[in-house]
């Protein structure tokens, strides 16, 4: 019913930085929360980023100070600004759509890799 397609993942040097963009197909995405998780290689998938319907936001504890989350209703569209990254960064990013619980949705995720 709703679709989210990631973009703007690669290959970046330790101390570099990319922008993710997250695309959502809901005619509802305005009033919905947005999420980032992150999943690295063999490990389970992790919370990064939240933007609220209001623009409120939070991190987890690793990407504070470095990601920044922001969302443009208009185009339907949530950013996630990832700079100073680390190669403990290296994950597939996957953005999430919320909806009336319990109902989420969740996009195919994009590749970063963080490497010297």
């Amino acid at each position: 019913q709703v679709r989210l397609v990631e973009s703007g993942g690669g290959l970046v040097r330790p101390g570099g930085s990319l922008r993710l963009s997250c695309t959502s197909s809901g005619t509802n995405f305005s009033i919905r929360t947005m999420d980032w998780f992150r999943q690295p290689p063999g490990k389970e998938r992790e919370f990064v980023a939240t933007i609220t319907s209001t623009g409120s936001t939070n991190y987890a504890d690793s990407v504070k100070g470095r990601f920044t989350i922001s969302r443009d209703n208009a185009k339907n569209m949530v950013y996630l600004q990832m700079n100073s990254l680390k190669p403990e960064d290296t994950a597939v990013y996957i953005c999430r759509q919320r909806s009336t619980i319990p109902t989420q949705y969740w996009g195919q995720g994009t590749q970063v890799s963080v490497s010297s």
